[in-house]
C-alpha cells in the first residue's frame, strides 16, 4: 500500500484534524424535537464509548429501542444509556468483531429472538499500535475496521434481519479515507507485520475499503439507505494503544482541540433520524454534504473489492450465506 496524502503519522493526521475543524462548512439543516424514530429498533456497534455511547443517548432520547452490540461494559453501560436518556427501552448484546464465530453466534441470538432492524449503525473501530493477528488470520484493524462490517451487513441482509420497511446503514468512515494514493486490493487479507508509523495510513486505507463498500451496498440494494459520514475528529479512546510518551500530548491535544462525542454524533444521529430521506446514497463530513472520494466512487472499484472479500470470507471458513 502506498503511502500519500495528510494522514501519515499520528501528528499528521491530529494536525489535519483540528485544521478540518476551522474550515468553512456548508452546513445542511439539522433535526428538530419532533424528529424522533418511536417503534424503531437501532442496533449500533462500539457503542460502550465514545461516539457509538452517545449516539445511543441520543437515539434514546428519539425513541428508538436500542440494541448495543459491545464487547465490553455490558451491563453498566447500557445501564448509564438509560439513565442519561431517560428510557428503558435499551439492551446490551456481546459481540467481539474481530471474532467471526462471535459475530454468527450475535446474528444467530437476534434471528433466535425474532428481531428485525429498522437503522444499523457500523460505528466500531480499532486504531492499534501494531499488527495484531486474529484467529481467523488477518490482521485485527483489518477486521473490525472493515472485513466485520461487511460480513456483519451481509450476514444481517441475507438472514433478512433488516426490516422491510425503509431500512437504514449508517457507516461511521472518516475523511482519512481520501488519503491512499490508489486502491490496490491485490494484497487484501494477507497478513503483514506493521508499527505505530504505518498505523495511521493504513487505518485511512482501511476506512477507503468501507466507503467503497458503503457505495457498493447502496448500488446493489437500492430499497436501503445506504449512508457514510465524517464525525470529524472526536475527543474519545480510539487512541487508548498509543506509546506511553504521546499519551499526555494526545489526551491535551483531544480535550482541547476535538469534539466531544456528544457534539460529534450529530450526523450519525441525523442520518438515523433523518424525515423522509431520499434514497441516494449520500456522504457527511460534520453536518456538510460533499461527495465521497473518486476512488471510492468508482462502480468498478466497488464490484472488484466486493468480489475480494467474498473470496477473503470463504477462505477463511465463514462464507457469506
Amino acid at each position: 500500500m502506498k503511502k500519500g496524502g495528510d494522514y501519515n503519522s499520528p501528528f499528521e493526521a491530529v494536525f489535519k484534524g483540528i485544521t478540518d475543524l476551522f474550515k468553512k462548512q456548508n452546513r445542511i439543516e439539522g433535526l428538530k424535537p419532533e424528529d424522533t424514530i418511536e417503534g424503531k429498533t437501532v442496533l449500533i456497534t462500539g457503542a460502550s464509548s465514545g461516539l457509538g455511547f452517545a449516539t445511543a443517548v441520543e437515539l434514546a432520547k428519539r425513541g428508538g429501542h436500542i440494541i448495543m452490540a459491545v464487547r465490553s461494559g455490558i451491563p453498566e453501560k447500557g445501564s448509564n444509556v438509560m439513565k442519561l436518556s431517560e428510557s428503558n427501552s435499551v439492551e446490551m448484546r456481546y459481540v467481539d468483531l474481530s471474532d467471526f464465530k462471535s459475530i454468527q453466534t450475535f446474528i444467530e441470538g437476534l434471528e433466535k429472538d425474532n428481531r428485525t432492524i429498522d437503522v444499523l449503525i457500523s460505528n466500531a473501530a480499532v486504531v492499534n499500535l501494531k499488527s495484531r493477528k486474529t484467529e481467523s488470520g488477518v490482521d485485527e484493524m483489518f477486521m473490525v475496521n472493515y472485513l466485520a462490517p461487511f460480513y456483519f451487513v451481509n450476514q444481517m441482509l441475507n438472514k433478512r434481519l433488516l426490516s422491510s420497511e425503509k431500512p437504514r446503514i449508517i457507516f461511521v468512515a472518516s475523511e482519512s479515507h481520501r488519503n491512499p494514493p490508489d486502491l490496490d486490493i491485490s494484497e487484501l487479507g494477507n497478513y503483514k507485520d506493521f508499527g505505530l508509523k504505518e498505523t495511521v495510513s493504513i487505518y485511512g486505507y482501511y476506512k477507503l475499503l468501507l466507503v467503497v463498500f458503503s457505495r457498493e451496498l447502496s448500488r446493489r440494494h437500492p430499497n436501503i439507505f445506504v449512508r457514510s459520514l465524517c464525525p470529524g475528529p472526536v475527543n474519545s479512546n480510539i487512541a487508548r494503544e498509543a506509546p506511553s510518551w504521546m499519551t499526555p500530548l494526545l489526551k491535551g491535544t483531544f480535550s482541547l482541540f476535538f469534539k466531544s462525542p456528544e457534539t460529534a454524533c450529530e450526523p450519525v444521529v441525523y442520518f438515523a433520524a433523518q424525515p423522509n430521506p431520499k434514497k441516494e446514497f449520500d456522504y457527511l463530513f460534520l453536518m456538510g454534504k460533499v461527495p465521497i472520494d473518486e476512488k471510492a466512487e468508482d462502480e468498478k472499484n466497488g464490484k472488484l473489492l466486493w468480489e475480494k472479500s467474498m473470496r477473503i470470507l470463504e477462505k477463511s471458513g465463514f462464507p457469506i450465506n
